[in-house]
């Protein structure tokens, strides 16, 4: 009975790890569909991707920075304030 508890973890485990595998070969700036990237807008640590000062999410070091980037729904970014839609 250990012995299956401890193949249906590793089971577990082997297929987690597979499925962030594959999500890590997608470019993480690569534009979703129905959406466009927002720049400006970012709080501290909310980012979506790199910039010229750090390569991944998460790395914001400061709110409304003029580089820092977030995906939102199209047409959603000219409506927020200090909002620019980055190319």
């Amino acid at each position: 009975m250990k012995d299956k508890k401890i193949l249906i973890n590793a089971t577990v485990a082997g297929v987690i790890a597979l499925g962030l595998g594959a999500a890590a070969h997608q470019p993480a700036s690569a534009a979703k569909e129905g959406f466009e990237k927002c720049q400006g807008v970012v709080k501290t640590g909310m980012n979506d991707c790199g910039t010229s000062q750090h390569a991944c999410a998460g790395q914001a070091k400061s709110d409304n920075d003029a580089e820092e980037w977030i995906f939102v729904p199209e047409g959603t970014c000219g409506k927020i304030a200090g909002g620019t839609v980055k190319e």
